[in-house]
Formats: C-alpha cells, structure tokens, sequence
C-alpha cells in the first residue's frame, strides 16, 4: 500500500497517458503546472518504480526541526508544576522570563492540549455576541464594573475588584481591590480615575442599586443615587445597558484578569487588599501595553477639572434635613442638636445640607457654612441630674464604660449593619480585623447574625485585640 496526496495521483494519471501517448510531456507541462525538466524526471522514475516513485519520500518520517522528546517534557513537567492554570500564551511569557527557555506559543499550545493542560476553542462552547462597533476616541465611554472573585486564593479574604475599561481601545483605566461594591469604594476608585485622566463624557454602569434608582415609584428622593448625584454635580452621564454583554469589554476584562491578575498575585506572593492596591499600578501598565488597542480617533475626549470641583466635597454622602425650630435634626437614628451660632439662627425651619465621609463624621452645613453640632443617639441611656460621691466615680465610669462597649458590640451583631459601619465599630472598641470567612470542605462558610432566637443563624467573628 503506498499513501498518495490528491496532487500525486493527478501526476501519476499524466504519467499514464504520457506513457500511452494519449499526450505530451509538453501539454502536462501545462496542465501541471511544472517545467519540462521536472515533467521529464518524474516520467523517467515513473517508468523503472511505476506510480509508487510519485509518492513523497518524507511522508512517514520525522521532521528535520521537532523539537527533542526530552525537551518537550522537561518543558511539559515545569508546565503541570507551577503553571498548570495558566493559558499558552501567559504560560510561553513566564517560561522566557523565569526558566528561560520557551516553545513558540502554537507548539506549546499543542503540546499542552495534548497533555489535557489546555482545551482548544473547538472544544469550549461558543457564545453568541451581538456586534457593537467601540467608541472613536479615548475617555468618551467608560464601562465600569465590579468582580468579585477570590482574587488571593487561599492566601487571604475573598474581595472585589472595582474595573475601570476604556471602550474604544480596551484600556484598563482604573483598578482597585474593595471588600465590596459599595458607594465610598466607587468614590475612592472614581476619584482617582478622575485626578490621573481627567471627566470622561460618560460610564456605562450595570443596573446596580449604586448608579440607579430601581424602584419604580420612589417616594423620596430627586431620583437620583449617591453616586449619580455626584455624577451631576460633576458633569458626567451615567448610563446604564440592558444586557450585560452591551458593556462587553469590562465583562471580557473580568476573564482576562481572572486568569492573569491571579496568577500574577501568587507569583508575588501578596495575598491582602492593600499590597494588591500597590501592585495593580504595575499590572495595569503591563496590561495595556499588550492588549490596549489604538483608537480610531487620536482626539482625548476627557476634560479637565473645573476650579471649583472640590472631589473631596462632592464624593460625600448627601442629604438635606430640615431644621427644627429649638435647633435640631434627625440622621441615620442620631438627635443632632445645632449650637445657637448667628448662621444656626439663620437656618432656623429651612433645609440645610449634610455630609458623611467614609470614616463616618458628619458636617451639617447651611449655604456653606459648616454648623457646630451635638450628637445623641437614639439608643444612648440618659440619666441628667445623676449624683454620685466622689469616692464611688471610678467605680461607675468603669460600669459606664462597660454599659458603652457593650452596645457598641451590640450594634456590631446586629443585622443589616454595613461593613463600612462594622468597620467604625471596631475602632471604637479597639479591634482589629475583619471578617474572615471559614472554609469547610473547599468551600466558604458565610458568618450569619447571632442572635437567642432559633430562626436566625450563628456568626464567628474573629477579632484580633491590640
């Protein structure tokens, strides 16, 4: 049996009417395609082997540049040790920078589907994606997302990592580790976009409660989140898509750093939110000089900040109360009493302004100016007038303070409370740490409230004490 190519047989069926002077070796020159010198050798083997010296003579041996088999598996070995979850490509990268030596990305590929370290794109299921043509020019949409994702692995507390993408060059803008997709973390990663680039013209945001009010009917409020209302104040649009493959290069920018952004951490052994924050300055320069595209239109749409911008003003919790009569205001259950001052008489029975920065103060201000306030909270247990002898104040300060740190921890059990708020309770107790969620069998045990009743569930709170 001799294994012959389609191109073979047709020389063979020239070869055949040559010899019975059906045609000429000049026309199967033409018709093949070949010189006449070449024609002229082929008939000649041709009539000593017959059509089995048409065959190729390499077809069945090894290939003069394969690679050595203990090459390949030394390289295959170092693969499935440190780099068995990594891609072919991002895998061909760190072999060069740390073992130095790497395949072509195509042979590595191959030899690690091979070894079933990689599945080809025939085999992964295919995801239909409607076609949107980008943006023109740099800064003039901005998708953000949140991903939350065990971006340390085992090696620390599950987090989310706030994405900032451009859409007509894919460039990552802004990233930033969080706890969770909250509105201070979206302050903090907004603010900082904004001081290293500048106002982009707008942010294509999901349909979280953060950028848009979803209540169909809402009672109070001018319809606006926190987050786009300091937006407005800013001028810069918030938009938000139905689906979430129309923000589909933040959505694709997840994949990419699930992958890479994981690995890449492991490597360097930083295992906590703050290190991470450090690092992904780095990352990100990395990153956009491999996948960042050119736009089609050099012009930068960002734009600069105005004057009177004041980012650390603007990205505040705001809310406007009316002042009572006697001076005082209700917010988030705490009795504020404003101090008599000549501007606090001015604001007597209109509406002033309050602001709550991320460490939990509270400004109350009217028409810019800041009114001095006395805080009581609703739950606080007031005795005036309470006499006690000298000789016994240690004694009840002591009782005092036990009573306070008791409802603080009280209100750090509570449910409902939000991990910023958890976070201000325990300075005010003098702890440290957050929440570590306990695994059991691979996967995480999420803590629940404690509480005497048996419908609700029990929490483990590890906290560390200076």
């Amino acid at each position: 049996m001799v294994t012959m190519s389609s191109t073979e047989l047709t020389r063979a069926a020239f070869m055949q009417r040559i010899a019975e002077r059906r045609t000429t070796q000049a026309e199967a020159t033409r018709q093949l395609g070949m010189s006449l010198r070449q024609v002229e050798r082929m008939y000649a083997a041709y009539k000593r082997e017959g059509p089995a010296a048409l065959a190729s003579k390499r077809r069945g041996k090894i290939s003069n540049r394969k690679l050595a088999d203990a090459y390949r598996q030394s390289v295959i070995q170092i693969v499935r040790e440190c780099y068995a979850d990594f891609g072919p490509t991002l895998a061909r990268e760190k072999l060069l920078e740390r073992h130095g030596s790497a395949p072509s990305i195509e042979t590595l590929r191959k030899w690690m589907s091979d070894e079933g370290l990689w599945r080809t794109r025939s085999e992964r299921r295919k995801r239909a994606q409607p076609p949107r043509h980008r943006r023109e020019c740099l800064g003039e949409l901005i998708q953000i997302d949140g991903c939350d994702h065990d971006w340390f692995e085992d090696r620390g507390p599950r987090c989310t990592l706030l994405v900032f993408v451009d859409d007509a060059t894919s460039r990552l803008m802004e990233l930033r580790f969080a706890r969770s997709e909250s509105t201070f973390d979206y302050f903090a990663a907004t603010e900082r976009y904004l001081r290293r680039h500048g106002k982009p013209v707008a942010f294509y945001s999901d349909k979280a409660a953060i950028f848009r009010v979803n209540a169909k009917e809402a009672v109070a409020g001018a319809g606006y989140t926190q987050f786009g209302r300091a937006m407005q104040e800013l001028n810069i649009d918030v938009i938000c898509p139905n689906t979430p493959a129309a923000k589909g290069r933040v959505e694709r920018a997840h994949q990419t750093l699930q992958d890479r952004l994981v690995k890449e951490l492991r490597l360097c052994g930083i295992s906590e939110r703050d290190a991470g924050n450090v690092f992904l300055d780095q990352f990100r320069d990395d990153y956009n000089h491999r996948f960042a595209r050119v736009p089609k239109n050099p012009h930068d749409a960002h734009r600069p900040m105005l004057p009177h911008e004041d980012l650390s003003h603007v990205f505040t919790m705001h809310e406007r109360r009316r002042l009572t009569d006697n001076l005082a205001l209700h917010y988030n259950r705490v009795l504020y009493v404003i101090h008599p001052t000549e501007a606090a008489k001015k604001a007597r029975g209109k509406s002033v302004d309050i602001r709550e920065t991320n460490d939990g103060s509270v400004h109350i201000e009217y028409r810019g100016v800041e009114l001095l306030a006395t805080a009581f909270p609703k739950d606080a247990q007031v005795n005036p007038g309470a006499i006690v002898e000298n000789k016994r104040l240690s004694h009840v300060l002591q009782v005092i303070a036990t009573a306070q740190r008791e409802r603080t921890e009280n209100k750090l059990h509570a449910k409902g409370v939000t991990l910023r708020r958890k976070d201000q309770l325990r300075k005010a107790l003098g702890v440290t740490g957050e929440f570590t969620p306990q695994r059991r069998n691979g996967h995480v045990r999420r803590p629940t409230h404690v509480c005497s009743r048996s419908r609700h569930r029990r929490i483990e709170i590890r906290l560390t004490m200076y």
